[in-house]
Order: structure tokens, then sequence, then C-alpha cells
């Protein structure tokens, strides 16, 4: 069985927010009647915890939007330091210009049952949204809100819901955007004397 099936794991919706607490680079994708599209996106955030909600700013420009717009889903998941170069080629060409872009980038993918979203293997988290439209929001400022139907994680990384990078491999830590092809890992762990 395939590595990142084998320790893929379901997440409680009322922990699902969690997976978006560390700000890590999303990975936005969505299908429509077998035309897919797939790209990276670092304003991705929480939005509200039960249900589960998050937003993603996503450009007129991108391929991917109009997928999204025409089917009402789309998935976030968060890539790890280990296919940093395929998420970096994947938002560094789009589809309206290179058509096979997600075979070109190397990234291996799947879907998971019931939706046809293809998703990147050897992310640390998956996410499926179903769009919540938002005409005005969508048009003025390219933001759309997702209400997340199933989520799920690898168990190496995120267990009882909460992460455990200090635990895991480095290679499962998320990776943060910053400009160029510049990117941090996810770093140390600190706690607080104050416990919540």
């Amino acid at each position: 069985m395939d590595e990142t099936l084998k320790h893929l794991k379901p997440v409680a919706m009322e922990k699902a927010y969690r997976l978006l607490n560390v700000g890590g680079t999303g990975m936005i994708s969505a299908e429509y009647k077998g035309e897919t599209g797939m790209m990276p996106a670092t304003w991705v955030c929480a939005l509200d915890l039960m249900p589960f909600k998050a937003t993603a700013v996503i450009d007129k420009s991108h391929f991917t939007r109009p997928l999204i717009e025409k089917s009402g889903y789309f998935a976030i998941a968060l890539p790890t330091i280990e296919i940093i170069e395929e998420t970096m080629y994947l938002g560094s060409v789009s589809k309206n210009d290179i058509k096979d872009k997600i075979e070109r980038s190397g990234a291996k993918i799947f879907t998971l049952d019931g939706f046809d979203i293809p998703l990147m293997k050897g992310c640390a988290a998956y996410m499926i949204f179903k769009l919540i439209p938002e005409e005005h929001n969508q048009q003025a400022y390219d933001l759309f809100i997702g209400e997340c139907v199933n989520a799920y994680a690898d168990e190496r990384v995120f267990k009882d819901g909460h992460w455990i990078f200090e635990q895991a491999d480095p290679k499962f830590s998320t990776i943060h955007y910053v400009a160029g092809n510049h990117f941090y890992s996810i770093g140390k762990a600190y706690d607080t004397k104050i416990s919540i």
C-alpha cells in the first residue's frame, strides 16, 4: 500500500480547524467534469470552528478558480518539505499555459472516496470543502469560503487532534512560503508556563 494512504487517518471535525493553525502553504485543488486544477496558495486561513470553515484567496487569473466556482467544491492540502519542488513548480506555471502542468510537476496524485478532486501525495493533511457561495467577496476580493466536509491527516505528524512535528521525521514538516523560491519549514515546539 502507498505510504500516504497507509498513514492517512480521518480527523474529527471538531479538531479539523487545527490543521490550518500552523499557517502552512496550502495546495488548492478542484475538479469539474474531468478537468482538474492544482495550485499552491499562502493566503489560506481557518475561519470558524464548528462547522469548520476556511477561507482562501484565489485570483481570477488562476485556472483552478472556475473549477471551484462550477463544481462547488475544493480541497486544501498541506505540502511538506518532502514535496517542496513539486509544490514550487505547481505555483510557478499556470495550466492556462501548460495543460499538463500537474503531470510535469512530478506530483503523485490520488483522490479520496466520494470526490474526484486531485490530491498530491506527500502532504501532511487534506481537507475537502463545500463552497459557500459569496459572490461579492469572490468578485471583489477573490475570497472563497468553504465548509469542511472531510479532513484527513498523516498520523505520523498529526495524532489525537494535535500536530506532533517535534516527534516526526523533519521531512513531514509543513512548508511556509516567503517570496521567490524561498520557504521555511515549521520549526521547534515551545510550551508556555500558562496552560489552557
